[in-house]
């Protein structure tokens, strides 16, 4: 059990490393070209576990079309948001944004998946995180703004297809009990062709002339943020359950505070206070469906044992 509490730690921490490493790539290549480097690196754990454990087979190609739209919005346009809003905030304040999945993933579960009805503490949390979200993107302040608008636009982006694509494998790929790490095979690999057939990858070779930069990427984003992370996820998916598993996104903005706080961004008090906001958010969306699943094992015993 310390080993998985140890690895839940970690996923955290690559998580919310991920948006220190977009930070300084920006500053070199397009947010494009960081979307494209990330699936490449990100995509060889995968491919060598899925070959390893025979993860992908023949029969999964019927389900190619339902891939190749996860592939498109899940890891491409997502990652490629991720990225375009991490090169116009402050590092820390987009891993803050970026750690809210859970907070759009409840909205179109409840918008879209009729049968799962919110309770009172999860709509609580739901409307603690707009108030945080909008505290963090202040429209009502004018051109000296220090917060870029179309950052936290690009950051939500990203989080409310997210929420999306929760909806989407719920409804048409759930259903066929895939293994998880096929899913992220296909969805990974696929996402790699899109991007290699769309990105221009002029001026790419930049990045190689900071090592600190071209190591975030390769290693920091694309192994570990996102390659292993998959994994790392999976395995406390199996061991700890999805509710506990998604417990480490309180650890990701926190990662992602400290590492802004130490590379030197500044962070004020109504940055504080909307992160407060959405850090609560979290929890109490967390608790809230811990006791929903807990009424609803409660209801049918015999879906605890499953």
């Amino acid at each position: 059990m310390r080993l998985t509490y140890l690895v839940f730690g970690l996923l955290g921490l690559f998580w919310g490393s991920n948006f220190i490493y977009m930070k300084w790539a920006a500053e070199l290549i397009t947010p494009a070209q960081i979307t494209l480097l990330r699936v490449f690196f990100g995509f060889m754990p995968l491919a060598i576990a899925a070959w390893r454990k025979s993860a992908i087979t023949r029969d999964q190609v019927r389900h190619l079309p339902h891939f190749l739209v996860m592939a498109i919005l899940a890891t491409a346009f997502y990652y490629f948001a991720i990225a375009e809003g991490t090169a116009l905030l402050p590092s820390g304040i987009a891993g803050v944004l970026g750690g809210s999945i859970s907070l759009f993933t409840t909205v179109a579960t409840v918008l879209f998946l009729r049968a799962e009805k919110p309770n009172a503490l999860m709509i609580a949390g739901v409307l603690i995180g707009f108030a945080g979200i909008i505290l963090i993107a202040r429209p009502w302040e004018g051109s000296d703004r220090t917060i870029d608008i179309h950052g936290v636009f690009w950051m939500l982006a990203a989080t409310t297809i997210l929420g999306l694509s929760y909806v989407y494998v719920r409804r048409f790929l759930s259903p066929f009990n895939l293994p998880p790490l096929a899913l992220a095979t296909w969805q990974t690999g696929l996402a790699l062709l899109v991007l290699l057939a769309l990105v221009d990858r002029t001026g790419m070779a930049n990045i190689l002339h900071d090592w600190h930069a071209t190591a975030g990427v390769a290693i920091g984003l694309g192994v570990l943020g996102t390659g292993m992370a998959f994994l790392i996820y999976y395995y406390l998916l199996r061991e700890l359950g999805a509710v506990a598993a998604s417990g480490a996104t309180y650890i990701t903005p926190n990662v992602a505070l400290l590492i802004g706080w130490f590379s030197g961004e500044k962070i004020g008090i109504l940055e504080i206070a909307a992160i407060i906001l959405v850090l609560a958010s979290i929890a109490m969306l967390q608790i809230g469906r811990q006791r929903t699943a807990k009424k609803a094992g409660q209801l049918n015993p015999a879906a605890t044992k499953s």
